[in-house]
């Protein structure tokens, strides 16, 4: 079980949605507002994880 949740983890995808939930929320916590095309981007990439996920589940 632990080294499902390792491998799920190292995938490229969660690497880049993990950086960016941490550049996310330092910028939450800094400025308080975030520039639009930052969001824009955000959104888009977890919305494509999520919905990577989903599919998986469907499966």
């Amino acid at each position: 079980m632990k080294e499902k949740i390792v491998n799920r983890l190292l995938t490229v995808k969660s690497i880049v949605t993990l950086i960016l939930t941490v550049v996310f929320a330092v910028l939450v916590i800094r400025d308080g507002e975030l520039p639009q095309t930052f969001t824009t981007i955000y959104m888009s990439v977890m919305a494509f994880y999520f919905g990577i996920q989903s599919a998986k589940k469907e499966e």
